[in-house]
């Protein structure tokens, strides 16, 4: 299979964990069959000091005229720390979700045995974990009416959903649920929020077309304490953008670090695949970063953009190998660089 993929490097760390990822996808090609090639795109900073826009249109069309998209991260302290900036990296974010239409976030959280105690919860409330986080992506409060008045002395964020939204995520988040353990949670805040009651509203109306689906219903500020408490609850949970964007990163800890998430952006058009941690501009150039995540992007790229199940496995299996072998990043109490890990993680893959 040919497969055309734009690399979207982005800010910070993000070259330096998408170069593993590439190697991991070179890996997989070279040992399945396959060919890839990818385009390289501007994205976040990188691109504003190139052009000015954050997501320029040639990155859009590319990323339109491709498989896949292999992003890295966006943010830079110069943006960060000027409250005043009229053009952000971040906003490059959101435009491509728009303009993809890339409607649903999907987190999947698990656990590595070796690395349980790496995690700031007990071993045995986190051993065993496995969940999938189904976030909304393109409406709530990020997307709607915003701004300042009263002189500026008061700013307001508006919070807008419709049916079809609800409706489209949550029968996404509804048949993930039915090919896993058929658990369905959705957070809201159903008894604050006129949004959050059309959530629930819609959710139950959907109930009986997923009889084989339980469905519990939970107030997002519950979420956040029972993600704390008993992680191992949960099969699949659905919310929406701004609770989704809390509860995921909160979700992150219970792996042990950021640097071991990954996640799928999918939608209307092309699909898009990252690393949940942002760019952490403190660590980039110094080869230190966490790779896994980014390489397990690599791996979700392949299951739900190509369906190539066997070659995402390939690579979910390097990785498990190298964390059972130590061969991580200082984050995992490790002395391997980025791309030593990366290089290990390709290695083990072509001898699988």
């Amino acid at each position: 299979m040919k497969l055309s993929i734009a690399e979207l490097p982005g800010d910070g760390i993000g070259p330096e964990v998408v170069q593993q990822a590439v190697k991991a996808v070179e890996a997989v090609c070279s040992s399945f069959g396959h060919e890839a090639a990818f385009t390289f795109g501007y994205m976040g900073a990188a691109a504003i000091d190139h052009s000015g826009d954050p997501y320029p249109e040639e990155t859009h069309r590319l990323c339109l005229d491709s498989d896949a998209v292999l992003f890295g991260a966006v943010g830079d302290p110069k943006y960060d720390n000027d409250p005043n900036a009229k053009v952000r990296p971040e906003q490059g974010l959101l435009a491509i979700r728009k303009r993809l239409g890339l409607y649903a976030n999907l987190r999947p959280v698990e656990t590595f045995k070796p690395l349980a105690d790496k995690s700031p919860l007990k071993t045995e409330l986190v051993e065993g974990a496995d969940f999938l986080c189904v976030r909304e992506l393109t409406g709530g409060m990020y997307f709607g009416e915003k701004g300042r008045k009263d002189g500026g002395d008061t700013a307001y964020d508006t919070c807008v959903y419709s049916r079809f939204e609800v409706e489209r995520i949550l029968r996404l988040a509804f048949g993930y649920a039915r090919r896993r353990r058929g658990h369905l949670t959705v957070v809201d805040k159903a008894n604050v929020m006129e949004t959050s009651r059309l959530w629930r509203a819609v959710a139950k109306g959907m109930e009986p077309e997923y009889s084989d689906v339980t469905v519990d219903y939970m107030f997002v500020d519950n979420a956040a304490m029972q993600l704390i408490r008993c992680p191992k609850f949960f099969d699949v949970i659905v919310t929406e953008n701004t609770f989704g964007d809390i509860l995921t990163d909160e979700a992150s800890c219970i792996s042990g670090s950021m640097g071991l998430l990954a996640s799928a952006s999918v939608g209307e058009h092309t699909s898009l695949f990252e690393p949940i941690h942002g760019s952490y501009p403190q660590a980039a150039g110094k080869n230190i970063a966490n790779p896994v995540a980014s390489i397990l992007s690599a791996a979700m790229m392949f299951e739900y953009s190509f369906g190539l199940m066997e070659e995402g496995k390939a690579i979910r299996e390097a990785v498990a190998a190298s964390i059972e072998a130590g061969v991580v990043t200082e984050d995992l109490g490790g002395n391997r660089s980025t791309s030593e890990v990366g290089d290990w993680i390709a290695d083990k893959i072509i001898k699988i």
